[in-house]
């Protein structure tokens, strides 16, 4: 199967249903299509998908993991805490026809290596350090990250990568949507200030 194209990548992910019933304690806010579209489109023009073994943690609806392998990724794996998020997830790969491999774990729990770790994490914003154990996780993993953190952390999250002895190669600045989800939301939409890191990692 060829790679899809940006726009018709975009087209498929918007066309992924949404979480129904979204868990504030995990912020399981959605990775907009557009967004999700351009940062695996980045990826694969980095070497970072095709071919290669891609690893989606909090993986929410699936829509990361499966832009990877819409892209032509190898191996592709989910994976999430939550049963109803992957049976979201799953049905969406079905309609996307493509084949991934979906786990129900913790992110701490997560075993091997993978080429490419593409994440987006809770930010913290309900729980503090929320976003700790998938940063871990990732850099004990991946040998590439995609990761989306809060600008707001931002400090906190270079020191973290770099005591990990990853380095960031690429930093792109977006305003993520968020809808109005939850009952403390004040606002129809509100957008936040989101930063997209890509490291590499040196494994010994």
């Amino acid at each position: 199967m060829s790679p899809a194209k940006k726009v018709q990548l975009e087209r498929i992910l918007e066309s992924l249903d949404p979480l129904p019933h979204p868990t504030p304690s995990t912020e399981q806010y959605p990775t907009p299509a557009g967004i999700a579209a351009e940062v695996a489109y980045l990826a694969h023009a980095k070497g970072d998908v095709e071919t290669r073994s891609v690893v989606d943690l909090g993986c929410g609806n699936g829509v990361l993991a499966i832009a990877a392998k819409l892209l032509g990724a190898g191996r592709v794996v989910g994976v999430d805490s939550d049963a109803e998020a992957l049976e979201v997830a799953q049905r969406n790969a079905e309609r996307a026809h493509v084949n991934v491999e979906w786990r129900l774990t913790d992110v701490q729990a997560i075993r091997g290596s993978f080429d490419t770790v593409l994440m987006n994490p809770p930010f913290g914003s309900q729980r503090r350090h929320a976003d700790r154990p998938f940063l871990d996780a990732a850099l004990a993993s991946g040998r590439v990250v995609y990761t989306f953190l809060n600008a707001k952390s931002e400090a906190f999250v270079r020191r973290r990568i770099e005591s990990a002895s990853g380095r960031i190669t690429d930093r792109l600045v977006y305003a993520f949507p968020i809808p109005h989800t939850f009952a403390f939301h004040r606002e129809e939409l509100r957008r936040i200030d989101v930063v997209l890191y890509r490291l590499e990692v040196a494994k010994g």
